[in-house]
């Protein structure tokens, strides 16, 4: 790894959270700029979002989801 690389590693890891989120976005958008792509991911978060709204599904914690896909898949 270049000198470089390792010093924009351990900035980008002095971030907090959510802007690490946000740059890894950024940085994984970039490497496939397909617009027809972009827009799918576009309706998908905007369907999310909209059932969110209506109350069509309820939200669990992480925990939660992981425990519920590790029963599922557990023998």
């Amino acid at each position: 790894m270049s000198t470089n690389l390792e010093v924009l590693e351990a900035q980008a890891l002095m971030l907090a959270p959510s802007d690490r989120s946000r740059l890894l976005a950024r940085i994984i958008a970039s490497l496939d700029p397909n617009p027809e792509i972009e827009a799918a991911w576009e309706q998908e978060a905007d369907r999310r979002e909209a059932l969110l709204d209506s109350a069509d599904i309820s939200l669990v914690s992480g925990a939660e989801a992981i425990d519920r896909l590790r029963s599922r898949f557990a023998g």
